[in-house]
């Protein structure tokens, strides 16, 4: 284990409307507000079309290889995820939600593009007093977390 500490900074409360694209816009309003790194919280609704990253096809096999999932109608989300610069300075958000519709449950990474469906309400809590960043891992294909 790794680990290193941060302070709380400001706290964004955040609408997402029908359409927009979950990590882009919180990825530009961290970079508008000067936000390198943070923790986000997100509920509301998934459109369909929305792509999650749903796992490796194989837990062990290098490279990975992601598998995708495309939301085949509207889902109920919850998600949590966080905010930390990339190797260009740039805040990147890594965030999984699960989603449900009727009995069937879903989870994965926002990654490839989950769409607004209505609304999502998002919280950012930004840590400040860090150097955490995420780093390319050349065996596993991953920026990884480097606290």
């Amino acid at each position: 284990m790794k680990y290193s500490q941060a302070r709380q900074g400001r706290i964004f409360i955040i609408r997402l409307e029908d359409g927009d694209l979950v990590h882009e816009c919180i990825e530009d309003l961290a970079r508008a507000k000067s936000v390198s790194a943070a923790m986000c919280i997100i509920l509301g609704g998934a459109d369909k079309g929305s792509r999650l990253v749903v796992g490796p096809e194989d837990g062990r096999a290098t490279p990975v290889n992601p598998m995708e999932l495309v939301l085949d109608n509207v889902h109920e989300v919850a998600g949590v995820g966080t905010i930390f610069p990339d190797e260009n300075d740039r805040p990147v958000l890594h965030m999984h939600i699960a989603g449900g519709r009727n009995d069937t449950a879903v989870a994965g990474c926002v990654r490839k593009g989950v769409k607004t469906w209505q609304i999502l309400e998002a919280v950012m809590i930004e840590l400040v007093d860090t150097k955490a960043r995420r780093v390319a891992d050349t065996a596993t294909g991953f920026s990884l977390l480097k606290p």
